[in-house]
């Protein structure tokens, strides 16, 4: 779960991705997000202060082991990955929004991350092992997804029909890339998988699919628009499980292989659930709009 592929190559491969998600952005978009505010506040409520409490109650009707329960609660307060607006830009969504979401998740988790796992392991752990903020993970967080975008937006603003160009042939290699990453975690975690899914697959399972609920049913509820509630379902739905897995595993934090187990198991999971997700999003939308046509 610490290997090259998910410390380094993913967040390279986001990183290229992100690129190809400015290249269809304008400044325009992130105007209409300002706007619209309804779904970021809603988004920013269930994922700060709903979520955690959720994950709490899956934890205890569980009954898992401390320090899965820990890695559950750590899994909860980090933010919205990358991932998240890939498959936001794949499945209709709205994608500037979740830029806008991920940014201001960074910088709330920098104060709310550690406050709920130190609360979390002063509950589940008899020696209440704590970490403090993480700036550098959350300045990761920024580099990953801004700057590739901010250069992905210069491209289209100075040359369009270059972004223009550009853009089918990056959103194939965005499946491309999604499909690999997926394979090479697949395949870097074989000997270990049956176990972990033992110790904590079906609360994974379950906390994921209710995110990705909560994430979009709340939005659609209060009306926000569908593309909106997309981006909010998986902004919500998708967790930074390589932040997740980089706190549990590091000796200066909470330095446990138990802790990570977690964030490992969503890291695999929530690749065919948010499939799942944008699929079935995408065909009711598609259905009610068959409706009201005829």
């Amino acid at each position: 779960m610490d290997s090259a592929l998910t410390l380094i190559g993913l967040p390279i491969a986001l990183g290229v991705i992100m690129l190809g998600l400015g290249l269809g952005l304008t400044t325009e978009d992130f105007r209409r997000v300002a706007q619209h505010p309804r779904a970021a506040v809603i988004a920013l409520v269930c994922q700060v202060l709903v979520l955690p409490a959720l994950c709490f109650g899956l934890v205890l009707a569980f009954d898992l082991a401390p320090e899965l329960a820990v890695g559950m609660m750590l899994l909860a307060a980090s933010p919205g990955g990358t991932t998240a607006n890939l498959f936001s830009h794949l499945f209709g969504g709205h994608v500037a929004l979740n830029i806008t979401l991920t940014a201001i998740n960074s910088v709330l988790a920098v104060f709310t991350l550690p406050i709920l796992v130190n609360l979390s392991a002063a509950y589940f752990l008899p020696d209440g092992r704590s970490i403090g903020l993480q700036f550098d993970k959350v300045l990761q967080v920024f580099a990953i997804v801004l700057v590739p975008v901010a250069l992905g937006m210069l491209i289209r603003a100075r040359a369009p029909q270059v972004a223009e160009r550009l853009n089918r042939p990056v959103r194939v290699l965005s499946v491309v890339v999604l499909v690999a990453v997926i394979a090479g975690a697949v395949l870097g975690e074989r000997e270990n998988i049956a176990d972990y899914f033992v110790s904590v697959g079906l609360a994974v399972l379950a906390f994921n699919l209710l995110s990705l609920a909560i994430g979009y049913g709340v939005p659609r509820l209060a009306g926000v628009e569908r593309s909106a509630a997309t981006a909010a379902g998986f902004e919500i739905g998708i967790h930074n499980s390589t932040l997740a897995i980089t706190i549990a595993l590091s000796p200066a934090l909470l330095n446990s292989t138990q802790m990570a187990i977690p964030g490992a198991v969503y890291g695999i999971v929530m690749f065919f659930t948010a499939a799942a997700f944008g699929y079935l999003v995408n065909r009711v939308g598609a259905r009610a709009a068959t409706t009201v046509t005829t």
